[in-house]
C-alpha cells in the first residue's frame, strides 16, 4: 500500500476515535459516517500525513471538526427552513465543549506569550511536551509544569471571558459566552 503510515495510525487510533465519536455524536450511525471521512482524508492528506509529528493529534483534530460541521450544517438546514431529510427521533444535544471554539481565540489572545505558545504547541498542534521542553531549554518537569499553569490561566480566562461553567464532575455544561464579549 503507497501510504502504510496512515493505515498504521489508523490502527492504532480508529478504536479511541470511534468511542470519542459515539459518545460525541450520539449516534452510532454519525459516527460511523465521521469516521469513515476522517480516513478518507487521512488517506488524501497521503505523504503530508506521513509527516506529521503527530498523527493521533491530526486525527481527533479532524473528526472533531467533522462532528462540528455536521451540527452547523443540520442547525443551518434547520433555520433556513428546508425540510430536514435526517431528522432524528429525539434531538441530540451538542456537547457545550463542542461548541466553545468560538470563545478559544479570545480567551488564547489574552493570555501571556508564554503561556499561549505553550497551549498552541502542546495542546491545539499535539506537539509532545518533551519537543516543546528540548525547544524551550527546559526539563521535561519544568514544561510539563509550564503547560499545566498556562492551562490552569487559560481555564480562568475562559470563566470570565466566556462565562462557561462546569458540572460535577469539572466538565464544561455551558457557557454564555454568546452574549459577551467573547463570541
Amino acid at each position: 500500500m503507497k501510504y502504510n503510515c496512515v493505515v498504521n495510525a489508523w490502527g492504532k487510533h480508529e478504536a479511541e476515535l470511534r468511542g470519542f465519536l459515539t459518545k460525541q455524536a450520539g449516534s452510532v450511525a454519525q459516527a460511523e459516517d465521521i469516521l469513515q471521512e476522517t480516513f478518507l482524508r487521512a488517506m488524501t492528506e497521503g505523504a503530508k500525513f506521513c509527516s506529521l509529528e503527530n498523527p493521533r493529534a491530526w486525527l481527533f483534530r479532524v473528526a472533531r471538526n467533522q462532528l462540528i460541521d455536521q451540527s452547523r450544517s443540520y442547525a443551518a438546514r434547520n433555520r433556513s427552513g428546508e425540510p430536514a431529510e435526517d431528522i432524528p427521533d429525539e434531538i441530540e444535544e451538542i456537547p457545550a465543549i463542542t461548541t466553545l471554539d468560538a470563545c478559544l481565540p479570545k480567551a488564547l489572545a489574552r493570555l501571556d506569550k508564554e503561556d499561549r505558545e505553550a497551549i498552541e504547541r502542546c495542546d491545539l498542534e499535539g506537539e509532545l511536551q518533551a519537543r516543546f521542553a528540548e525547544d524551550k531549554g527546559l526539563s521535561l518537569a519544568g514544561a510539563k509544569s509550564r503547560v499545566q499553569r498556562a492551562r490552569k490561566r487559560l481555564k480562568s480566562e475562559l470563566v470570565e471571558l466566556c462565562k462557561v461553567n462546569f458540572d460535577e464532575t469539572g466538565n464544561v455544561c455551558c457557557y454564555t459566552g454568546k452574549d459577551s464579549d467573547c463570541c
